[in-house]
């Protein structure tokens, strides 16, 4: 019984949480009291707890790489409040007009461009809905289409770089990888960087943008109730030149960004203060950044900085006392007995962070489930950087999932009441399985995600 203590902290944890109680707390409060029963009853070493405020400062305060998070919020909060998405979807709109499922295309365009420019699911999801989800349902799209569309193109901010899920992933994957390699012996280990974990995810991103406009041209022929073709006097001629003016500044804004680490002159971090500092220039190029919303920006910037900060110690607090348990070696030992070996661990890691979506958040799962997991999976010879993408997308299907879907929430409290929330439960669920069958297809051809960094870095 005494080794199934650490199973049994998680399921505590997980119970904790669902109650409602703040995340941070819930993690380091059920560690502390299964630390405390355990240390009476003989069956918890003090030590590890001594461990835990060096633990804390070379892991959290003295770590360069997170200070790439807060950056990327601020970088993401500042073009969510320059009004960039309304010019970039009003334009696109006219560029994808006369094409069956064209406005819907549009939708995915720009919610891409804002990934790629934000990396905040909440502010994507929230802006895509008041701006375009009226003209969606005024165009004859249908409900649950438009709000699923909305939703899910929202997510992109989870996979396509820079992200803050992937800044995280990379930084919890990067102690994984060293720790799994230590266990193996090797004392000279390899390194996985957040940089290496943005280059393997841009082709998935790619590619799932492009099952989304394949879906959506597919019913487009296929449903035409559900996407009713443009009437001929609402088609707009295209101002390219206008089209260019609006798209120049965000798509130089990423290629600063991503073009600076591809190019390896600048890391993650170098490269979040050059998005956040180019994101300021255009907030003010655009007669947007007053002192009032600086003050709003910034206030923003601290809470969602505070919050994942937080969130990181209390994982911490968790994680000592799940190895203090015999945590890991647990795990090593459950996932050695799972049929199939290698695939099979694989396979039932999928299928539990799956499950946990429908309940937690990614933070919750990143920092909670990947470092129990992590390592054993390294060690049993994934490419760190191959997992670190398909857990991404994996958790990318939590903000989707009901009932506790993220976007779901978002896009309910800005949709109109009238719309009823079961259409948009409906609406995610083809593209909740496109993400799944973007899963497989990863998992057939790893080199999806191993061959830009591959030719990249060699």
């Amino acid at each position: 019984m005494i080794e199934l203590i650490p199973l049994l902290m998680f399921l505590a944890a997980c119970i904790v949480l669902l109650l409602g109680y703040p995340v941070a707390f819930s993690l380091a409060g059920t560690a502390l009291a299964f630390a405390a029963v355990g240390s009476i009853t003989g069956n918890f070493d003090d030590a590890f707890l001594r461990e835990l405020p060096g633990n804390i400062y070379h892991r959290i305060v003295a770590n360069t790489t997170l200070i790439a998070v807060p950056l990327f919020v601020l970088m993401g909060v500042m073009l969510e409040k320059s009004q960039l998405a309304e010019e970039l979807l009003s334009n696109m709109a006219k560029v994808f007009g006369r094409i069956k499922g064209g406005l819907g295309i549009s939708v995915v365009v720009v919610g891409m461009l804002l990934a790629a420019s934000t990396g905040i699911v909440g502010a994507t999801v929230v802006t895509m809905g008041l701006m375009s989800l009226p003209t969606m349902l005024k165009r004859g799209y249908s409900p649950a289409l438009a709000t699923g569309t909305i939703c899910a193109t929202g997510t992109l901010g989870q996979i396509i770089p820079p992200s803050i899920a992937l800044v995280l992933l990379g930084d919890i994957l990067s102690s994984a990888y060293q720790q799994a390699q230590l266990s193996m012996g090797i004392f000279s280990p390899d390194t996985v960087s957040v940089g290496d974990l943005f280059v393997g995810a841009i082709v998935p991103g790619i590619l799932l943008v492009v099952l989304y406009i394949f879906y959506l041209l597919i019913t487009a022929r296929l449903k035409p109730e559900a996407i009713p073709p443009v009437a001929k006097d609402e088609t707009n001629d295209v101002n390219w030149q206008q089209t260019v003016v609006v798209l120049a500044p965000p798509l130089l804004l990423i290629t600063a960004v991503l073009g600076s680490i591809l190019a390896g002159a600048a890391t993650p971090t170098e490269a979040a203060g050059i998005g956040a500092f180019g994101a300021t220039l255009l907030a003010l190029s655009k007669g947007q950044l007053s002192i009032a919303k600086l003050k709003e920006i910034t206030q923003t910037t601290t809470d969602v900085t505070s919050m994942v900060f937080l969130i990181l110690i209390g994982a911490t607090v968790f994680s000592l006392v799940f190895r203090g348990f015999g945590g890991d070696e647990l795990i090593q030992t459950l996932f050695s007995n799972i049929p199939g070996g290698l695939i099979g661990a694989t396979a039932v890691v999928m299928v539990v962070i799956f499950i946990l979506g429908f309940i937690l958040d990614f933070i919750e799962i990143t920092f909670v489930v990947v470092p129990i997991v992590g390592p054993v999976l390294l060690a049993m010879g994934l490419d760190p950087i191959w997992l670190g993408v398909m857990i991404a997308i994996n958790l990318q299907t939590s903000f989707l999932t009901p009932p506790f879907g993220f976007a779901l929430f978002y896009l309910r409290g800005v949709a109109p009441s009238t719309l009823p929330t079961t259409a948009i439960y409906r609406g995610v669920i083809p593209f909740i399985i496109i993400q799944l069958l973007m899963l497989g297809i990863l998992s057939l051809w790893p080199s999806i995600v191993t061959w830009l960094p591959n030719l990249i870095y060699k």
